[in-house]
């Protein structure tokens, strides 16, 4: 009897088990925003925007969300004769939700208000998988976004794009908080897009200057369809 029961749960089981799959991959296509489990690995310099966008569409295509128009949350600045790009004009108009289905915005201007749904908690990556954070060892809670807290670019001059996401020694990087948490309770330490601008020996957008601060050269993706 104990071998006939164990075959019909074991058959029961397998029953089930394309459902299970079916569900999971459900969930994958659902998704439409995550922060890279990893970065390019060569510092700020991401390829540019279009580099960029590449290395989110490429983690999205593993994760089973490739059927989707992926965009890093990245703003340039006007420099060569080009105009500014805002990160906030290349994402789409939302709602964006997360790998295990939990809404982070429902739209633009929620994005880039209180009433975000952006925590460590719900900031996760491609994978479903919580980032470390302040506390966590390695730190790896700022993530390149080069923008403003309202989503837009910096005016020219000062860098704070690490030359347009280009460059891997000279420049500056601004970066937000994934887990919300600085080294002060103030409002750049606790924003997601906008916590402080990247420094280091190496010029401030190596790989080892952006870990030095608490990065490894992580994304914001957002699903722009």
């Amino acid at each position: 009897m104990t071998s006939i029961r164990s075959f019909m749960v074991a058959s029961a089981l397998l029953a089930a088990a394309p459902g299970l799959i079916a569900t999971a991959s459900a969930d994958s296509a659902d998704m439409s925003f995550f922060l890279t489990s990893n970065g390019p690995g060569n510092g700020g310099n991401l390829g540019g925007l279009a580099g960029a966008d590449k290395h989110c569409q490429s983690l999205a295509q593993a994760a089973g969300a490739g059927a989707k128009t992926w965009r890093a949350y990245l703003s340039t600045q006007a420099a060569d004769g080009q105009p500014a790009v805002n990160a906030r004009d290349r994402i789409g108009k939302g709602p964006w939700q997360n790998a295990k289905g939990v809404v982070v915005a429902k739209d633009v201007a929620e994005l880039h208000s209180a009433a975000n749904n952006l925590t460590k908690q719900t900031a996760l990556s491609e994978k479903g998988e919580v980032i470390n954070g302040r506390g966590d060892t390695p730190n790896r809670h700022d993530v390149l976004t080069g923008s403003q807290a309202d989503g837009t670019a910096f005016a020219a001059g000062e860098d704070r794009t690490c030359r347009n996401w280009t460059s891997a020694t000279q420049g500056a990087a601004m970066v937000g908080h994934s887990d919300r948490i600085g080294l002060r309770d103030d409002e750049p330490s606790r924003s997601w897009n906008t916590s402080h601008p990247s420094r280091g020996p190496d010029g401030g957008c190596s790989q080892a200057d952006l870990k030095s601060t608490g990065g490894d050269g992580l994304l914001y993706c957002f699903a722009a369809n």
